[in-house]
């Protein structure tokens, strides 16, 4: 028989175990382009405003570790948005692509210093100005996203190539308005299924 300490070592490591596997999280994404007639219509029927006079205009269902979800991707009045909704085609964000000096200056050096002391090298492949839907409802968030507003609630989203000692990985890592880290997960490159119908 084992004795009570022998448990409590057992049942900490195991919560150890748990807690680490946790806060690890990965994120498997499979994206693959479907036909405009499989988006949700309601998703649809919410932006059909905002895809007039839109260019390359493409639709997508994604499949990560945790839900499924459906994407619209255009370019309008020079910028490149992406429109996600869930998959009853509730409006979860939207995102516009965007470079370093679309960030304010000190937000910014917020973001390169912690990228600085998490990684031993690092390269920023992708970033994204972030507008979740919160409490100020889909219609605001909408209008705040196309008018490009820079807002304390907004979020800005970076995918990095970072080095550690066991050498590069992917991660997303999602940064306040201020260039505070909320948070961080490792990213496996995402298996693009771009099929053309």
């Amino acid at each position: 028989m084992f004795s009570k300490n022998h448990h409590k070592t057992i049942l900490t490591a195991l919560l150890i175990f748990v807690t680490t596997w946790g806060f690890t999280q990965h994120k498997y994404e499979w994206e693959h382009r479907i036909r405009k007639a499989q988006f949700p219509d309601e998703a649809l029927q919410l932006i059909s405003e905002k895809l007039q006079d839109a260019k390359r205009v493409k639709f997508y269902k994604e499949t990560d570790s945790t839900k499924v979800s459906y994407e619209a991707k255009f370019k309008k009045d020079r910028l490149h948005y992406s429109i996600e909704f869930d998959e009853n085609g509730v409006l979860e964000d939207v995102e516009i692509l965007i470079k370093p000096v679309d960030i304010p200056d000190d937000s910014y050096t917020k973001m390169t210093n912690y990228l600085g002391n998490s990684f031993k090298k690092y390269r920023i492949r992708r970033m994204q100005q972030h507008y979740s839907v919160g409490k100020e409802g889909v219609e605001k968030t909408l209008r705040n996203a196309f008018q490009n507003l820079m807002l304390p609630s907004i979020k800005y989203e970076l995918i990095v190539a970072g080095r550690k000692d066991d050498g590069y990985e992917q991660f997303e890592i999602l940064f306040d308005a201020e260039g505070n880290v909320e948070k961080i997960r490792k990213s496996l490159p995402p298996n693009y299924d771009h099929v053309l119908y």
